[in-house]
């Protein structure tokens, strides 16, 4: 769609109204024209889109500020609208981990989809432009004790429906008519936020699609520290090569297990229940880490065992489900800790280096401390910690009700995925989730299906694909009625590209007797 009149008269304050929400006050509207804009979305920003690059492109950037009287907060929506090419759709993204949006990833994802034509959405909850996804420290705590609540609130949902109707309206100023479909697209956070919209705003976009869900947040995050208080526990801090060696050895032990040799574990539940870490104590490795050979230790096993069985109590109650075997546990390809990483000097000490996600969530949410010594605490101190997050915090951010008949009843479409190589959020909470919301519907399959992804990890990356033709189905889905079935992924193991299908759970992929090509889509199919 082209505008009637030039950009430069209409992309202006006075031509947005101020948005008519119940318990808010609009303090600036601000419009911008952006020309020339150019942006590559790659995977790590387009998650289920193949990449794609945003060339010279021209839009209005307006962007509000609101809040909500008596509570003393600001939050901005920014909606980017195309001056050209408007596809009728409204495309709303999600944020990463402590940022709910309107920072570079939100960004990335913004430029890919206004270079399909859509008017796109992102929202800072009121934590401010570029909020650190790993580090809550400006705006966690209102006073040293004393979670803000009142932010917390917003980002865990409050400004997600804010979001969608500020976003309308802006497009109705702007085009003379609403978005013919709206859309939801997120991972991580993004995609703990779009089971929130699902669950508490189902009429706020026809398709969501939401990956790494993370329905759980209070036991999510304090489980990303879950490996380093094993260390500490133990008093030792097995090295990296220790801990990846029992990895990939899970790995080759379980990758056959579905009958095809392809570098990937897809068959978990088997793999769970056929790999043992501790069988690996005692292997003599090479360790990178030293440059020289040891034994693998048992600490190592232990620390390993205890990321994939999850977060337990004393006596063995399971709190949180683990990470699944082949998954990285040390750091990622930048260097960035996961959750069981560990730093080690030259004279062979090694100590913990903890995932900054699950630091701050003890420190600023359950501490209430941004000082706090969170090396030194008992198995105890620690549980009763996590209770008390559960307790205090569940409501505003947990997004674990299965009561899904608002979004069915609409005719919402709601798709779930995740890697089961995913080095954060464990898949298997979103399995629980959806297994959760299929015992309720014996429908299920008509408004709401997920995905488990061989190898994939935290959103994008690790061995697997990414499954690029997701959105597109989901569209097919809300606009044209076709329900998705398998969906393709693209990966390469040694040079050697795969072509295979991922399939809506609990359906699996399995290959055709006779079709001869293991690597070609065309020969897997659901079962």
């Amino acid at each position: 769609m082209a505008l009637n009149t030039t950009m430069g008269g209409i992309c202006a304050p006075s031509t947005f109204t101020a948005p008519q929400l119940f318990g808010t006050e609009t303090l600036q509207i601000h419009a911008a024209i952006v020309q020339d804009f150019t942006m590559h979305s790659d995977i790590s920003f387009r998650f289920t889109h193949p990449p794609i690059t945003a060339q010279h492109l021209s839009f209005c950037n307006v962007t509000v500020a609101y809040t909500h009287p008596g509570i003393d907060d600001v939050v901005h929506v920014e909606v980017w609208l195309p001056a050209t090419g408007w596809n009728s759709r409204l495309y709303a993204v999600g944020g990463g981990g402590f940022a709910p949006g309107r920072f570079y990833l939100s960004r990335g994802t913004m430029a890919g989809a206004l270079a399909e034509g859509y008017a796109t959405v992102t929202t800072d909850a009121g934590m401010g432009y570029d909020a650190s996804p790993a580090d809550p420290g400006s705006w966690a705590l209102s006073s040293p004790g004393n979670v803000n609540l009142n932010l917390l609130q917003n980002f865990g949902s409050t400004s997600l429906n804010e979001q969608a109707i500020i976003a309308k309206s802006f497009i109705h100023d702007f085009y003379g008519q609403a978005p013919d479909y709206s859309y939801w697209n997120g991972c991580s956070q993004g995609g703990r936020q779009g089971l929130v919209i699902a669950q508490r705003y189902p009429n706020a976009y026809d398709g969501i699609l939401a990956g790494a869900t993370a329905p759980n947040m209070p036991q999510t995050m304090p489980y990303f520290y879950w490996p380093q208080q094993v260390m500490n526990e133990l008093g030792e801090y097995p090295p990296a090569c220790e801990i990846d060696a029992i990895v990939q050895a899970s790995t080759t032990h379980c990758d056959s297990l579905d009958g095809i040799e392809d570098g990937l574990i897809s068959d978990m539940d088997a793999c769970l229940d056929s790999f043992d870490p501790f069988s690996q104590v005692g292997r003599v490795i090479d360790c990178d880490t030293f440059g020289d050979e040891r034994p693998i230790s048992s600490a190592a096993a232990t620390v390993v065992n205890a990321s994939w069985f999850g977060l337990t109590t004393e006596v063995g109650q399971r709190l949180f489900q683990g990470l699944n075997p082949g998954t990285v546990l040390t750091q990622n390809s930048a260097g960035v800790p996961l959750l069981a990483g560990t730093a080690c000097s030259s004279d062979g000490a090694c100590t913990g280096v903890g995932n900054p996600l699950g630091i701050s969530w003890i420190r600023y949410f359950l501490v209430k401390d941004p000082d706090f010594d969170y090396t030194d605490v008992a198995r105890d101190d620690f549980l009763r910690l996590v209770r008390q997050g559960i307790r205090e915090l569940g409501s505003l951010v947990d997004a674990d009700d299965a009561d899904l008949s608002r979004l069915r009843d609409v005719g919402g479409k709601l798709i779930t995925w995740h890697g089961l190589s995913d080095e954060l959020i464990s898949s298997r909470g979103t399995r629980a989730y959806y297994n959760d919301v299929s015992s309720l519907f014996p429908d299920v399959s008509s408004f709401y299906k997920h995905y488990e992804i061989p190898g994939l990890g935290h959103c994008s990356g690790g061995a697997g694909g990414s499954p690029t033709a997701m959105f597109e189905q989901l569209r097919a889905w809300v606009e044209e009625g076709v329900a998705p079935e398998d969906s393709p992924v693209s990966y390469q193991i040694g040079g050697t590209t795969w072509d295979r299908v991922v399939c809506p759970y609990p359906r699996r992929a399995v290959m055709e007797e006779g079709c001869g090509d293991e690597k070609a889509a065309e020969c897997w199919r659901c079962v």
